[in-house]
This record gives structure tokens, C-alpha cells and sequence, in this order.
């Protein structure tokens, strides 16, 4: 069930000039939502002159039993610069839960590799607590441009194994994520989350490999709620909105 909610910023983490994660708990000290699913998005007010739009932010981490939720969120415009500007304490208003989530029901024993870049690690987070919560050994292969990119390092690695690959080589594998050693082997499932080109370079090769992967789409959105139509994207079932169809998506229902 959708809510619009006041919260408060409980703690605040910068990691470089990009990138800032913030943890935000029901300013009226209500319980979090029971229904906030892995690969799910929130919809936040900028509260900034010029900035009108919600804008669309991964669900990073939830914790019950602090009653918080956390977001990574990207600089990428003035909307939101407001938000990584904010300081513990001050208020955010939030639309939540939105949009479909990652599939969590595999077989036990499954081998499960969770890939993402960039920004795009942000959800994947909160999915590996929760297979590991349900008995999972879930993997990470996190790629970036260097080792300062490489976000949340330390809470991947208390989740799972984690795998780096930077394209300058300062940590990990040198290149891409899509030539990382961690893709040799039997695989069961790939979840994915990253830049455009990076997910169809990983659908490829788990289609021509006959392995199972979801991949959440970042398209540009505005409401939220399948409105305004500025999010579509063309699957074998037509064209449809992200932001309510998705933004999680089997590869063999897109037309990649």
C-alpha cells in the first residue's frame, strides 16, 4: 500500500563528491511499511526552488528493528543536490513503497550472483540481506571506474562474498564486470542493476548461457505512479511503464 510519509534524517554518510547515503526514519514515529520489497523505489520531494518533480531513488537497505530506511542517492541535478545537501534532522517527504521488486523465492543451494554498477548497487543491498535471510549465499561483483567508486564495500562483504571489478584496476579485476572470473561457473540466477549498457551486456551473456536474471531499469521517470508515460519501455508485451511494471524486469520480457 502507497503511502506519503514525513521523514526524518537519522544519519547521513558522504562518500565522495557523488554519492551520499542517507538513513530516514517516519518522522511521527510510525512503523515502516510491512510490503517494502528489494528493487522496490521511493519517490522523494526535493523541497528546492525550481525543482517541481518528485524524484525516483532506489531502496538501498531497510533495517526493522531500527525502523529506518536507507537511500543512495547520485548528485546528478539541482533536485538531487537538495537531498544529499540535507543534514540529520531535517525532514524529507517520501512517496513509498513503488513498483515490483526482485524475485526472491529460488531453490535452496542456489548459486546467486548479484551485479552491479555504479549507482546501481544501491538496491541490490537490501536484496542480498534478504536471501540471506532466507538461507542464501548471495554473491557480489561490483563494478566501477576505480576504487574510489566502489561503494558500501564493508556492508556487501558482511552480506556475502564480494567480487571488484574497476576499469583502471586500483581494486579488484581490471575492466569490465562482464569479463570478471566470478561469471565462470555454474550460475542459477543473476540480478542486475547498473547502466544501460552494462545490464544488456550482462543479459547477453546470461541468455547465451541459459541462466535466469533480472535486471532493474533506471529509465527516467516523473511521477511514480504510471501517469505520465515518460518511463515506457518497449517489452514483448508492448510498451509499458517502469515505474509500475518494473523497474524490475525478467530479461525474456524485454526487447534487448
Amino acid at each position: 500500500m502507497k503511502q506519503i510519509l514525513d521523514f526524518i534524517i537519522v544519519r547521513t554518510a558522504r562518500y565522495n563528491d557523488m554519492y551520499s547515503r542517507l538513513t530516514l526514519a517516519p518522522a511521527d514515529g510510525s512503523i515502516l511499511p510491512s510490503d517494502i520489497l528489494p528493487g522496490q523505489f521511493v519517490q522523494v520531494a526535493a523541497d528546492t526552488p525550481g525543482v517541481f518533480l518528485r524524484r525516483p531513488i532506489s531502496i538501498n537497505d531497510v533495517d526493522r528493528d531500527m525502523n529506518t530506511i536507507d537511500l543512495l542517492i547520485r548528485r546528478a541535478g539541482a533536485g538531487t543536490e537538495a537531498m544529499i545537501s540535507r543534514k540529520e534532522g531535517d525532514l524529507m517527504n517520501i512517496l513509498l513503497p513503488l513498483g515490483n521488486g526482485f524475485s526472491t523465492e529460488v531453490p535452496a543451494g542456489s548459486r546467486l550472483l548479484l551485479i552491479g554498477g555504479g549507482v546501481g548497487v544501491a538496491p541490490l543491498l537490501y536484496l542480498g540481506r534478504v536471501l540471506k535471510s532466507l538461507g542464501h549465499k548471495p554473491e557480489f561483483l561490483l563494478g566501477a571506474r576505480s576504487a574510489s567508486d566502489v561503494l558500501e564495500l564493508d556492508d556487501f562483504t558482511r552480506i556475502g562474498t564480494v567480487h571488484v571489478s574497476t576499469e583502471d584496476g586500483s581494486m579488484g579485476e581490471q575492466g569490465l564486470v562482464t569479463a570478471h572470473s566470478a561469471l565462470n561457473g555454474e550460475i542459477d540466477r543473476i540480478y542486475c542493476c547498473g547502466p544501460a549498457p552494462m545490464m544488456k551486456a550482462v543479459a547477453r551473456i546470461a541468455r547465451e548461457r541459459g541462466v535466469d536474471c533480472e535486471v532493474s531499469l533506471e529509465n527516467m521517470m516523473a511521477c511514480g505512479l504510471g501517469a505520465c508515460l515518460c518511463c515506457v519501455e518497449n517489452t514483448v508485451k508492448g510498451n509499458v511503464c517502469v515505474c509500475t511494471e518494473g523497474p524490475v524486469f525478467n530479461i525474456n520480457l524485454l526487447n534487448w
